[in-house]
């Protein structure tokens, strides 16, 4: 079987999230960038189904020249073919994002993919959309949050988690499926991997740039709360200190209160 797998380049941030001066976008130029955690599973469970049944994985992904190099980390582990459906460096909407894969999708070979991989959700914008517009547009059934895929033949079988249940589906394939982190856990990129993927061609595509219908207004850093911690005291000192504080979070029964000399009444 041959398994789409969608990806996307996101910025690592470490440390505290900066916003450019116009408000537009995430600074990035003090970060590195890699895959969302949730599409690098995905890459994983495409490579495992790929080893069960047969068939190859092929990485997509939409956005810079640079974007190249994420293709190489998912091919270096192992996946088939790298597809970059390279833009000009503008950010790209859901809607925009989901018609360009559709589209790709065509182009790629006679026969499409009967299974399309994607992240539940992308590590920057969280947005949720990608990989249901694509099912909708090539009229496939959606499976999301998924985390544990089974291929029986031409049927998809999956589960996700709910309300602390276990949900399960079972769909024909072609399918699409949005995969959560904690599906897999990833393997590591093997020395030989890395060369291969070092000389990997990169099938680039160049779909041409459309306004999205959901418009950005601008970004903003939530304000954080500034804690400190509060020293109550020093040994027997801090007893009562530390009774009001346990009293006033609701642990002790309203009984047991500090009486001021250290002990509780």
């Amino acid at each position: 079987m041959d398994i789409l797998v969608c990806v996307k380049r996101v910025p690592m941030v470490g440390g505290k999230v900066v916003v450019t001066a116009d408000g537009q976008d995430v600074d990035t130029r003090m970060s590195g960038f890699t895959v969302s955690p949730h599409e690098e599973c995905a890459v994983e469970e495409g490579l495992r189904l790929s080893e069960r049944t047969g068939g190859t994985v092929t990485v997509l992904t939409l956005g810079p020249p640079e974007a190249a190099d994420q293709l190489r980390d998912m091919l270096a582990l192992g996946a088939h073919r790298g597809v970059l459906l390279e833009t000009d460096g503008r950010e790209w909407g859901p809607v925009a994002t989901a018609a360009a894969i559709v589209a790709a999708v065509g182009e790629l070979g006679p026969t499409p993919f009967p299974l399309i991989l994607a992240g539940n959700e992308a590590a920057d914008t969280g947005g949720y959309q990608v990989g249901v517009r694509v099912a909708h547009a090539l009229g496939r059934p959606c499976l999301t949050g998924i985390k544990r895929l089974e291929l029986a033949g031409d049927r998809l079988r999956a589960a996700r988690e709910y309300g602390g249940t276990e949900e399960m589906f079972e769909v024909a394939l072609p399918a699409v499926a949005t995969v959560k982190e904690g599906i897999n856990l990833p393997r590591y990129p093997s020395l030989p991997g890395r060369l291969r993927a070092k000389r990997a061609e990169i099938t680039v595509i160049r779909p041409e740039w459309q306004a999205d219908g959901l418009r950005k207004q601008g970004l903003r850093v939530p304000e954080s709360s500034a804690q400190r911690a509060q020293v109550l005291g020093q040994g027997a000192a801090a007893v009562p200190a530390l009774m009001d504080v346990l009293g006033d979070l609701g642990l002790l029964p309203s009984a047991v209160r500090s009486d001021g000399d250290g002990t509780a009444a």
